[in-house]
């Protein structure tokens, strides 16, 4: 093919650096839009969201928002309804609220969302303070009437990981 090759246009991810804040999907519902907004400036400011994780944040959201709606619902129906038959079965809205929380949880642990995960991605603040400790040599037992002296310029730092 002969010609110069076609400019692309201003909506390409080509001109759109990856570590820039996502924008909001438009297909999802104001309630997972709520909770977009909730979490993707945070997770982006903390390093742990790009346009790479764009997809993961929007199936997190949608989830959400049909988690939170399968329990509005569950306040309204009794978790245990009666067939036309007479059985009991459980309501589908619980086993739509347990579906959306199992899937929640494996988005949150890929987000960094839970203590765990971030544990893992070294975020934990309770282990991110350094301990500085001194330290004394002992060049003899205490019997012999020797003194300690401590060690010169010196610094062990405990991370507190296993």
């Amino acid at each position: 093919m002969r010609g110069r090759k076609p400019a692309t246009t201003t909506n390409t991810l080509a001109r759109t650096r990856l570590g820039a804040l996502p924008r909001c999907p438009a297909h999802l519902s104001p309630v997972a839009r709520k909770e977009w907004r909730r979490l993707a400036t945070p997770l982006h400011d903390a390093g742990l969201l790009s346009l790479a994780d764009r997809s993961a944040l929007a199936a997190y959201c949608q989830a959400w928002a049909r988690w939170v709606e399968a329990e509005e619902r569950l306040r309204e129906t009794p978790m245990l309804i009666r067939t036309p038959s007479g059985y009991a079965q459980q309501s589908p809205w619980l086993n739509i609220a347990n579906k959306q929380l199992e899937i929640m949880g494996r988005y949150m642990s890929e987000l960094g969302l839970t203590p765990v995960a971030r544990t893992r991605l070294g975020l934990d603040p309770a282990n991110s303070a350094h301990t500085p400790m001194s330290i004394r040599v002992v060049y003899g037992r205490e019997d012999d009437g020797q003194d300690s002296t401590p060690l010169e310029d010196a610094e062990i730092v405990v991370d507190g990981r296993l």
